[in-house]
């Protein structure tokens, strides 16, 4: 679909990567690697064609549709979220109108046989199919759909865009690329703005109903359930895996390690060949060895190790000094702007050495409880902060306050004081930012880097307790491993305000779930939370469908006691028996119904190419060709479709399953 020719670029003479070459496919899920500054997101604008390369080209069909999502935007506050949200669908209207040009034209046309002729056909089918990817049928119920799925309620769709945070406007901005259903989706950091609600709905749309997609993101759990594909900016070379981003990784690094080892051989052969061609050079008796050994020298083809960054920050918090045993007491914490309740009644206490976690949908008030505890808003209720306590505050817009007309150098010269003044450049050095790239000015770093740079600042001054809100987002997937490292070893208290499931997992002992008005308690890591969460939810079905299921006249039925206790026992356990047994019966059904859904995708799939096999032939088509290459696209569409309902069907009667045993 596009193809990547000899892609070059550089700044200021430096090159950032060169002669990069690839192909994005139909359906591709295409993780986009590499650390920080590799080239990530100058990739995705030049394939936008929002910038022009060094050298190379990007080859871009011409009916090819190409959504892009940037980190940052500047985006318009003139209308309501249902108003700017339709203008996806603008499309749809001058899509109807070139069917009916071209129909009109068709209509008028008597050359049935002419190539022009079948080039009309072909171009009004491939414009069907798009406007019925694009759902015109469906518009409302897609938004309403996108938008909830993207952590909206419906109460929000008429209220004014300038009512919402920046977030928020980039979840808009989301909602319309992908109701645009463009053939490419290239999306740089889409998880930055997003609660893990919200992420996992993205997750299941960009699987089920997106076509190709490259995608930049340093959440590792959320490409590698989307992407099927990696590669890799790395040394300004790009290295290309067909597997998500954990297999890759394991690949990655069997394939230097066993490139390390052909090579060392290599070498030891060169070795022996040359120290034998040395002893023997000048001995005639050996001469037509010798000659032999130097033409087979020359026509080894020398093995080059892959160049691998080993480039890495050195991350440690100093350590914490002493704090009272509960830094952090909250007693009946209410928070109100005007009418508008964040959360009330907020009661915990956090002890010393804790690492918890705050999560829960966008706006439902976890940075508020963080700025009440940094006491820079007014709040209800009690807040104790214990004895001795020294908070280090990373806010979620840490990196964006910094001035961007400092260099780096100066940025942290400005804050050091004493001794630290003489160690900048080897604070600097340590977050890989040393030599020319620490006099740098702020406004060329990228959005990582920025993060970083945030990070030393708050290094400078040993606190007890870290409060981090998004310390993940634009750090790339080794600096956020090193980050989690040094906060795992951290031994002062720590609050993360993160939405990095991933990054959460093994470094949190307990979540702080917000939502709905309260704050709410959970002991255990996060994948302990999410599992509480889809249980707590699966209950509230079952209750609702046993509601539905009771007539109001009925009344209880009085059980009579059992004469024997142990009968009782018995005739229980075996209707246990018979339930489970006829659970698993189900839970075969259900799979039956996957199996024969993927069944029917493959051979709708097979049909589809034989279809466009016999189109790109050419020669004498039957007449009807393109309404059957319609019709079948039409098929997988609700055979994918049915799938997914399949699949959640039996995901949901399993997770039932186990939580009854």
């Amino acid at each position: 679909m596009i193809s990547v020719q000899n892609l070059s670029v550089e700044f200021n003479c430096n090159p950032l990567f060169s002669n990069a070459n690839f192909v994005i496919n139909k359906k591709d899920k295409i993780a986009l690697v590499g650390k920080n500054g590799a080239g990530k997101s100058t990739m995705l604008k030049i394939i936008a064609g929002l910038q022009s390369p060094t050298a190379g080209t990007v080859a871009i069909p011409a009916d090819t549709v190409i959504g892009y999502l940037p980190q940052q935007m500047v985006l318009a506050d003139s209308t309501t979220v249902r108003d700017e949200v339709k203008k996806a669908f603008d499309g749809i209207a001058r899509l109807k109108a070139e069917i009916d040009a071209v129909n009109n034209e068709i209509a008028s046309r008597t050359d049935y046989e002419s190539p022009s002729y079948a080039k009309l056909i072909e171009r009004v089918t491939m414009l069907n199919e798009h406007l019925v990817m694009m759902g015109s049928d469906n518009c409302d119920a897609e938004m309403e759909k996108t938008l909830i799925g993207l952590g909206f309620v419906r109460s929000d769709f008429d209220r004014p865009t300038s009512e919402f945070s920046g977030g928020w406007r980039m979840r808009i901005e989301l909602a319309k690329l992908l109701l645009r259903r463009p053939d490419v989706l290239l999306l740089d950091e889409p998880t930055n703005h997003l609660d893990i609600e919200s992420i996992q709905w993205l997750e299941t749309f960009l699987k089920t109903k997106a076509n190709a997609v490259m995608l930049v993101s340093h959440d590792r759990a959320f490409i590698d359930n989307v992407t099927n594909r990696t590669i890799e900016i790395s040394c300004g070379k790009i290295y290309d895996y067909n597997v998500n981003y954990s297999k890759f990784v394991e690949l990655r690094k069997e394939r230097v390690e066993q490139q390390t080892r052909a090579y060392l051989n290599q070498q030891k052969q060169i070795q022996d060949t040359e120290e034998f061609i040395e002893r023997f050079r000048y001995k005639a008796t050996k001469s037509v060895q010798v000659q032999s050994r130097i033409k087979q020298l020359a026509k080894i083809e020398r093995i080059e190790v892959d160049e691998v960054d080993n480039s890495h920050i050195n991350l440690k918090f100093p350590p914490a000094p002493r704090s009272g045993d509960y830094p952090v007491i909250a007693d009946g914490v209410s928070k109100s702007y005007g009418d508008h309740l964040v959360f009330k009644d907020a009661t915990f206490t956090i002890k010393r050495g804790e690492k918890v976690a705050f999560v829960g949908k966008n706006g439902e008030g976890k940075s508020t409880l963080v700025k009440c505890i940094m006491g820079e808003i007014p709040f209800d209720g009690t807040l104790k902060i214990g004895h001795n306590v020294k908070i280090g505050y990373f806010a979620q817009n840490q990196a964006q306050l910094l001035d961007g007309e400092l260099t780096v150098f100066d940025t942290i010269d400005r804050v050091a004081v004493g001794e630290i003044r003489t160690k900048i450049r080897d604070i600097l050095g340590a977050f890989m930012f040393g030599g020319e790239a620490s006099d740098k000015k702020v406004k060329v770093l990228s959005g990582g880097e920025k993060t970083r740079l945030a990070m030393i600042k708050l290094l400078l001054e040993p606190v007890n307790l870290l409060i981090l809100d998004e310390p993940t987002n634009h750090l790339d997937m080794r600096t956020k491993d090193i980050l989690k490292s040094a906060i795992k070893d951290f031994n002062g208290t720590v609050i993360v305000v993160s939405h990095d499931r991933d990054f959460l997992d093994g470094l949190v002992e307990k979540v702080y779930e917000f939502g709905g008005g309260r704050v709410k308690e959970h002991l255990g890591g996060i994948y302990d939370f999410l599992e509480t969460k889809k249980i707590e939810s699966l209950r509230q079905l079952e209750l609702a469908s046993s509601a539905q299921a009771s007539k109001p006249s009925e009344k209880p039925v009085q059980a009579k006691a059992q004469p024997n206790e142990s009968v009782g026992g018995k005739d229980a356990a075996r209707k246990n028996y018979f339930e489970q047994k006829e659970r698993e019966r189900e839970i075969k059904r259900r799979q039956k119904r996957v199996a024969a859904c993927e069944e029917d995708i493959s051979r709708i799939e097979d049909e589809i190419k034989e279809v466009e096999n016999c189109l790109a032939t050419g020669g004498s088509l039957p007449p009807d060709i393109y309404d059957r290459h319609a019709e079948l696209n039409k098929k997988l569409e609700n055979a994918m479709s049915a799938w997914e309902i399949a699949c959640s069907d039996l995901e949901a009667l399993n997770a039932n399953n186990n939580m009854s045993l």
